[in-house]
């Protein structure tokens, strides 16, 4: 069952393995860092692909906004690991086989079919900050995000 989250909920606890087989959770990040979440359907597709590039040329910008980047989607460890070798992705890719994350996310399905489209900015006390869904509008994940790390400073 799909949760509503709003701006200002708690971020949903996660655990998931990510592209080199480590268990990365919500909580590795309290108190050190804002997080970038952002849900995508599927490695190597077109829009994925634009869009993991698309943070990955904006990822030292993230960076300096004090910010980690968590890539989330329902591919396995194998394919997460060729995806960010292949694009030379510096961030973290997770694998959430069975959309339990995004479900917890309340990320819907668009169109009934294909997996969402949504990214999360939360802070370091682990609030929400920003919610951004756009299933074809790739690169404005990234630009939403940055504008609201800066807004948080």
């Amino acid at each position: 069952m799909e949760q509503k989250i709003d701006i200002d909920s708690k971020a949903p606890e996660f655990s998931l393995p990510d592209q080199n087989g480590r268990r990365v959770n919500l909580n590795d990040f309290l108190g050190k860092a804002n997080l970038v979440v952002y849900f995508y359907p599927k490695d190597e597709s077109y829009g994925c692909t634009k869009e993991a590039c698309s943070f990955r040329d904006s990822y030292e910008v993230f960076k300096e906004a004090g910010a980690e980047v968590i890539g989330i989607s329902s591919d396995n460890i194998s394919s997460h690991q060729a995806f960010a070798a292949n694009h030379k992705l510096p961030f973290i890719l997770l694998s959430d086989k069975n959309n339990i994350v995004a479900e917890k996310y309340g990320v819907c399905k668009s169109l009934g079919v294909l997996p969402g489209r949504v990214t999360f900015v939360i802070n370091k006390q682990g609030t929400i900050r920003m919610i951004f869904s756009s299933q074809i509008n790739f690169q404005k994940h990234v630009d939403e995000a940055i504008m609201a790390l800066k807004e948080m400073k």
